[in-house]
């Protein structure tokens, strides 16, 4: 590893002054860099030593440029703030104060009252057109939107995760400034930001760090997207801390998901990560880190992260909901109802426990508070990942959904739902990129053969049928129609999520501080009953029945019931808990003496 002798430079453009720009590369493996701009100018850029080079020259904001690598091969900036267009075009320099804040006192959320609301913000038009969609987000109840990645890919179609400029917002959906203002608006209506960030890998088309700087990579280690990102330089670290800080700081984002960071081949970085944020935010304000991480690490939850997406707790709720045992869903095909009382009362499923591949997976997670975990019932992997990207609705009963739904909203999880599921939108959501060529041809059958593994897709005729991901018509038809009176089923389940998330404001966001599981038990298959102690002494329980055949629960004797789902549904034996039933109830914290504080 090279040692740090020389001074520490910012990666990127980064403007002085309204006319001056330092312009600094790391580019261990080039004799020659640099800075090509649009009017024709070539501004050789002096070598700094450890691999850098760095000029400070007359450009303005707005300045168009290129670097060029020993003169033969011209690249964009790969710490871009901004790209003209796609990723051949040039990168642009960005004024970080050029915006205008409206909403300058604006400190956040506690995260105990998130309630999030994932979208993509192509599918919906772009960063003006989300905008549109925040008045009815904050009457249902949401309180939180996630953004799903927005680094700069090729052409203008992609899930983001095949991101290859960190720092630049994706063209396609608008400015920096135009992601500023829809940060901005979010905040005027209460709503946090939270941003998908991928540090795992860069996309496969237009990345040309192997050629000037392979030391971004080790060939050592190796993720399913090619060689590992080498965290143990120093310079690539700080090139995804400082993108991180970014977000945070300049665009005033309120959270980071961080993707796939079983994925992250660096035992200490997600540590280093968190403490650098915490030290740099304004302690008064509220900044949300959540990961995904197929490793459950229960010890990355105990201080640097305030939770991760419980995939266990989605794989088990599919499982019964729709009888899926394909893939990775066969983990949770043997005891799906086990698992579900395991991870209401422990937080993660897969603890140690030995997965289909004969391996330990996951840390003890029992010690860890509810909030730790972000619940689901799909998302756009979840989604997005099926061949022909149906919603759970489509695949499972809808009684058995609504039933579902009511334990994301009510429990003491975190809740996040997927743009739609609001109005149980018939649109998929579809796998979808913009490439061309030979890649494009390579994605479009590395698709198909995702699915060889599943029961339905063993006759390669059928997996022909795939909707190809770099088709426009698979694009459109992925943007959900979110507005109009809708069938009854989507009546019925937009008034479901109201209902829900205003009993979730007024009686388990004010007392989730201090919330301990008070353990769950299996009533039969797919019907459980768990109960947790709210941080008031309040003893909240959720009885819930997915299957189609009544349970018995003689725990429901004398129970005054908070929510019904269904609410028109008649409890002739109270010691029978029905098919496809949902029943929530609050029990009040017991009096206490007033003389020797025992309890009456």
């Amino acid at each position: 590893m090279p040692s740090r002798t020389q001074e520490t430079w910012p990666h990127g453009a980064i403007m002085l002054d309204a006319e001056h720009t330092q312009f600094a590369l790391w580019a261990p493996d080039a004799f020659y860099v640099s800075v090509e701009l649009e009017d024709g100018k070539s501004l050789p850029m002096l070598p700094q030593g450890d691999g850098w080079f760095v000029i400070k020259a007359n450009c303005p904001a707005g300045s168009r440029y290129r670097y060029c690598i020993d003169g033969e091969l011209e690249v964009p900036d790969p710490a871009s703030r901004a790209q003209d267009g796609d990723l051949d075009r040039h990168s642009v320099v960005v004024d970080p104060h050029a915006y205008q804040w409206r909403h300058t006192t604006w400190n956040g959320r506690p995260w105990s009252e998130a309630v999030i609301y994932e979208l993509h913000v192509g599918a919906l038009g772009g960063f003006a057109e989300v905008e549109q969609h925040m008045a009815r987000l904050v009457a249902l109840g949401i309180t939180a939107i996630e953004l799903m990645p927005l680094a700069q890919f090729p052409g203008d179609r992609n899930w983001g995760y095949d991101g290859v400029l960190p720092y630049a917002p994706q063209a396609s959906y608008g400015t920096p400034e135009q992601l500023k203002h829809l940060i901005d608006s979010a905040h005027g209506h209460g709503l946090a930001v939270i941003l998908d960030v991928v540090y795992n890998h860069f996309g496969p088309d237009g990345n040309y760090l192997h050629r000037y700087a392979r030391g971004f990579f080790r060939e050592d280690k190796h993720t399913p997207w090619g060689a590992a990102i080498d965290f143990r330089r120093p310079e690539v670290r700080e090139f995804f801390i400082e993108n991180a800080l970014m977000w945070l700081l300049e665009y005033r984002f309120d959270g980071l998901r961080l993707d796939a960071v079983h994925a992250i081949e660096d035992p200490d970085f997600l540590s280093d990560l968190a403490r650098r944020i915490r030290q740099q935010i304004d302690p008064t304000r509220h900044v949300w880190l959540t990961v995904e991480n197929e490793l459950n690490q229960s010890s990355l939850l105990e201080n640097d992260y305030d939770a991760q997406w419980n995939d266990d707790g989605h794989n088990a709720l599919h499982v019964l909901l729709t009888g899926e045992t394909d893939a990775y869903y066969a983990d949770y095909a043997a005891q799906p109802t086990e698992q579900l009382v395991r991870c209401l009362s422990q937080g993660f499923v897969f603890q140690g426990h030995i997965t289909r591949h004969g391996e330990p997976r996951g840390e003890p997670s029992e010690h860890l508070p509810s909030t730790a975990f972000v619940l689901f019932l799909q998302n756009h992997d979840q989604i997005g990942n099926r061949a022909f990207g149906e919603r759970l609705h489509q695949l499972a009963d809808p009684r058995a959904v609504q039933a579902a739904t009511v334990l994301l909203l009510l429990s003491p999880m975190i809740p996040l739902m997927f743009m739609g599921d609001e109005f149980a939108a018939e649109q998929p959501f579809l796998f979808f990129t913009s490439h061309h060529g030979e890649l494009a041809e390579l994605v479009r059958e590395g698709r198909r053969n995702e699915f060889a593994a599943f029961s339905a897709f063993t006759d390669p005729h059928k997996r022909e049928q795939i909707p190809d991901p770099n088709a426009e018509s698979t694009f459109h038809a992925s943007q959900p129609r979110l507005s109009g009176s809708g069938t009854p089923l989507q009546q019925q389940t937009h008034e479901l999520y109201r209902q829900l998330l205003k009993l979730r404001h007024q009686y388990i966001i004010p007392h989730l501080s201090g919330t301990q599981a008070l353990g769950a038990q299996m009533l039969g298959y797919g019907a459980v009953s768990a109960r947790w102690r709210l941080g008031n002494g309040s003893e909240l329980r959720i009885d819930l029945n997915l299957s189609d055949t009544p349970v018995v629960n003689p725990a429901q004797t004398d129970t005054e019931w908070l929510f019904q789902q269904p609410a028109a549904i008649e409890l002739s034996d109270p010691n029978q808990l029905p098919a496809y039933t949902a029943l929530v109830s609050l029990t009040a914290a017991p009096l206490l003496h007033p003389l020797d504080g025992e309890r009456l």
